[in-house]
């Protein structure tokens, strides 16, 4: 089974995190939430309050397929300078390993150099930060290794797309299907 973690920062987009973490358990991926704050508490850009399942120290991700970093701010701010998941994102993308992104967040991965040559979205107006980056206005990218996707409004699309990732376009068609998603292009 595919092991996914994603990021929480106070100021977090609650949309783009949560529809993740929502559709992923649905699809049976094992995704985790994971507090950069020094408790579980992690507060929303829109004042939502959500108890992620672990804070940061307490793994060490050897275990992880993909990591996925919500935008919103000012918890993007947060991903881009927490150390530890600098390091990470670091080792992630040295071994080629899955890394995805939404709204603002894709602009971490392109300030990081990790967009170099490659297609990806943001939220529109950033994509200056999407250093070295071929950008396509599409509500979802996929390029190798890396999703992104433009914003709260891609969220489902989003998902589905990691959902496609792991098990597959008829999983992804499926979940679709389930939740009345008619609107889903592979």
């Amino acid at each position: 089974m595919a092991k996914v973690y994603i990021f929480l920062a106070d100021g977090f987009e609650e949309i783009e995190g949560l529809t993740v973490v929502d559709l992923l358990r649905r699809a049976n991926i094992d995704i985790t939430m994971v507090s950069l704050n020094p408790t579980k508490r992690v507060t929303g850009s829109h004042s939502i309050v959500t108890e992620a399942d672990i804070t940061f120290e307490e793994s060490d991700y050897q275990d992880a397929d993909l990591l996925v970093l919500p935008g919103g701010m000012p918890g993007t701010n947060t991903l881009m300078n927490h150390t530890g998941l600098d390091k990470l994102l670091k080792e992630f993308h040295a071994k080629g390993k899955s890394l995805a992104a939404i709204c603002a967040a894709p602009t971490v991965l392109g300030q990081k150099g990790f967009l170099q040559g490659k297609n990806a979205t943001c939220y529109a107006g950033m994509e200056e930060k999407l250093l070295g980056a071929n950008v396509i206005d599409a509500p979802v990218v996929v390029d190798g290794a890396i999703i992104t996707s433009k914003g709260l409004g891609t969220a489902i699309d989003f998902s589905l797309s990691i959902i496609k990732h792991f098990l597959g376009e008829e999983a992804a068609r499926k979940m679709a299907q389930q939740i009345q998603y008619r609107h889903y292009n592979a």
